[in-house]
Parts: structure tokens; C-alpha cells; sequence
């Protein structure tokens, strides 16, 4: 089955540009009709998706984040990757990354689980000011 592995720094100092990795294993990120997404969850909020990547290299996003936001892909090595730029303390968050989101993209509702196939462990990120 398809396995997800977040990798990145654990802090970033305000105004820098967090980078994650995502590292896909057991499906290829190219495989017809299948998203991958970025969300996060704040401490003591709700989970936000942020946006994803098609199979075919297509991106959406969050209306709120798109101007900070970039996903991108890297087929070789079957990952894709998730910058945000000029980050303050309410980024902080755990961030993940998971398969699917055609749904949320679609209707830009608050994400369910259940719209997500798959889900990497998360991974802990914390902006100093």
C-alpha cells in the first residue's frame, strides 16, 4: 500500500521559507487521477489543507495561503515537496502530508479524513520569532 514520509526542519526563524519533503512509497505520484496534499494543524485548531499536486503536475490552493505557497513534484524520486514563504509563530503547526484531496479542492470545505487515502506520520514544525 501507498506509504507517505514528511521530512524537513523542526524550526525556522519568522520571515523564512519552511521546505518539506514528501517521500512516496508503494504508488507512483504519477498514476492517472490520483492528488497529493499538504495540511497542517495548528496547536489547539482544527485541521487546514493547504493545497495539493496532480498527477499530471497541476496545483491548487488554498485561497488564504496561495500567495505564500508552492507545491512541487519530483517524479524521479517519486516525491513532492511544499515551500512557504515568510513564515510568522502561527505557522507553527504539525504539518502532513497525505493522498487525495480532490474533494476539498473541489468544494474548499474543512478536510475530513476520510477524504484522504493515505497520511504520512507528520512532522513538527515550530517558527521562532
Amino acid at each position: 500500500q501507498v506509504q507517505l514520509v514528511e521530512s524537513g526542519p523542526g524550526l525556522v526563524q519568522a520571515s523564512q521559507t519552511l521546505s518539506l519533503t514528501c517521500t512516496v512509497s508503494g504508488g507512483s505520484i504519477t498514476t492517472n487521477d490520483y492528488y497529493w496534499s499538504w495540511l497542517r494543524q495548528p496547536p489547539g485548531k482544527g485541521l487546514e489543507w493547504m493545497g495539493a499536486i496532480s498527477y499530471s503536475g497541476n496545483t491548487g490552493y488554498m485561497p488564504f495561503l496561495k500567495s505564500r505557497t508552492s507545491i512541487s513534484r519530483d517524479t524521479s524520486k517519486n516525491q513532492f515537496t511544499l515551500q512557504l514563504t515568510s513564515v510568522t509563530p502561527e505557522d507553527t503547526a504539525m504539518y502532513y502530508c497525505a493522498q487525495g484531496g480532490t474533494v476539498t479542492l473541489a468544494t474548499m470545505r474543512k478536510p475530513r479524513i476520510a477524504d484522504f487515502s493515505s497520511w504520512g506520520q507528520g512532522t513538527q514544525v515550530t517558527v521562532s520569532s
